[in-house]
Formats: structure tokens, sequence, C-alpha cells
């Protein structure tokens, strides 16, 4: 039985990359697909060169934030838009190899107990040549104390729209660890299977988290998505240590979950590549 796939792309500052993440999605081996583009005001030629690229290919719809809404908003804006069964999100500089879609929602078919699927990532450079696979994606032990950290697993990560419905939904206000805070919501409504397969090119570029401040904002708030988790999960300790009342520093989180051990630069090098933002 086939399952409509909504691919969905926030996009910010980012069309001239697109076409490479166009191209992809058209040489897909599923058939049934939409793909959901909102642009949240950017300032560079980036809606002249998606609506060029997509003009004659109905299955795609761009729709535009009059204002700049930040990732956390435009992210949650893709999945207004979305009809599709199974929903999953790609960055407009990233691409997938084609049997990405098919290989996923053939899982949703064989175990309708699954919400959500994820896969291997390849690290490629800024012009989309393969480099190596992200080594850290690995199967996960789905229970109320995985918070993915250090992090397991990433992109391809695709999921059931009716399970999204039943979370809070993406936080409008987060500019990073957007993915981080999607992955744990819907996490908690049934089984997620990994697919040992590689089916996303993940694009590494000057213009992803590279400033110490930016690494710092991504650290905290997947410290903070963390604490959050940890609140509606009604977690009162971890490791004999309590859980505070409100954020303080992403310090405090980590050591709760004992990486206070881990260096500073080694714990950023592994978080940073899925809080790429947009």
């Amino acid at each position: 039985m086939m399952k409509k796939f909504s691919v969905l792309i926030a996009n910010y500052n980012n069309g001239k990359y697109f076409k490479d993440c166009y191209d992809s999605l058209i040489a897909q081996t599923y058939p049934d697909f939409e793909v959901i583009i909102v642009d949240d005001s950017s300032t560079d030629n980036s809606l002249e060169i998606i609506k060029d690229i997509i003009k004659d290919d109905d299955r795609f719809k761009l729709f535009e934030n009059t204002v700049n809404k930040g990732c956390g908003f435009t992210k949650g804006n893709c999945m207004d838009y979305a009809t599709g069964e199974i929903c999953g999100y790609l960055d407009p500089d990233d691409a997938l190899y084609p049997e990405a879609l098919e290989k996923s929602v053939n899982e949703f078919i064989r175990n309708k107990n699954l919400v959500a699927t994820y896969s291997r990532m390849m690290l490629c450079d800024e012009n989309l040549n393969l480099q190596k696979p992200f080594s850290n994606t690995k199967q996960v032990d789905n229970n109320r104390y995985f918070f993915n950290c250090p992090i397991q697993f990433a992109h391809f990560f695709s999921f059931k729209r009716e399970a999204y419905l039943k979370t809070s939904g993406i936080n409008p206000d987060l500019t990073s660890a957007v993915d981080q805070d999607l992955y744990l919501k819907i996490l908690e409504l049934g089984e997620v299977k990994f697919i040992k397969e590689v089916l996303y090119k993940y694009r590494l570029h000057s213009e992803g988290i590279s400033q110490d401040h930016s690494k710092q904002r991504a650290k905290d708030s997947f410290a903070k998505v963390i604490l959050e988790t940890m609140e509606r999960r009604g977690i009162k300790k971890i490791n004999g240590k309590s859980v505070p009342a409100q954020y303080n520093n992403s310090e405090e989180i980590y050591a709760l979950l004992d990486y206070q051990a881990q260096p500073l630069h080694r714990l950023i090098k592994k978080i940073k590549l899925t809080f790429k933002g947009y």
C-alpha cells in the first residue's frame, strides 16, 4: 500500500545549493511524494533560483515567510502545509540517495508500530563530493532516558505525520537543536527503525556551524532541549543526581549526563553536524 511522503525543506539563503537537492528528489525511485519548501525571508536570490528550478513540477510547493522567523518556526511551518502520511526534513544544501524515500516508506509498511526511521549519512565537501560516512550513527535504545547525546543518529529521519500531530510540535523559538527537539518528541510515541544504509548526503561548507559563538549556541540549545525532554517525561533524577528545576547553563545538563569529563571541543565535534540550522 502506497503512502504519500512529504519532503520538508526550510530554506534561508541556500538557493545556490538547491539544484543538487532538487536533482536528488526528482531521481527518487519512490513516486508518491510532495516537496514543501518554506523560505524564511532569504536575503539572497534563493527565491528566484528555487522558483525557476521547480516551475514545471507541481509536486513542489513553495511558501514564503514575509519576515525572518528563524529555523524552528520555519520547520514547524513546513509541517503545517504537509499532507503526506510520512514526513522527513531535507536541508536545501543537502541531497538524498535515490532510494531514500522508498526504503524509508517500506519500513513503515512492514511495521505498523513504527513512528520513525533513520539512516546513515554521507559527509560531503562543499561541492557534494563524497568523503566518508558519518561514523556516530548507531542503533539506539529508545527508552525514556535516551536523549540522543552523545549523538547516535541524525539524517535521514522520517516520521509519521499522525505521530507528530500528537506532540507539541517543533519549538518555534529554537534557532538550533531543532531536529533534536523533533527526534526526542517523536520517539516518545513508538518504535524507531535504524536503516543501516547511507541515504543522505550532508554538505559541509563554510556557512555551517564553525564560529565559536555558533558552537556554544548549539551546545546551549541542545542542553535546553534535553532539560525540556526530562521535564516532559517526568524524570526527576539522572544517575542519582536531581534534575534542575530550570535551565541555568549547559555544563550543568551535560554533567548530569556524565559527559562533564568530555572536553568541550570533542562534544561540539560530535554534535555540530546536526545543528547546521537551515
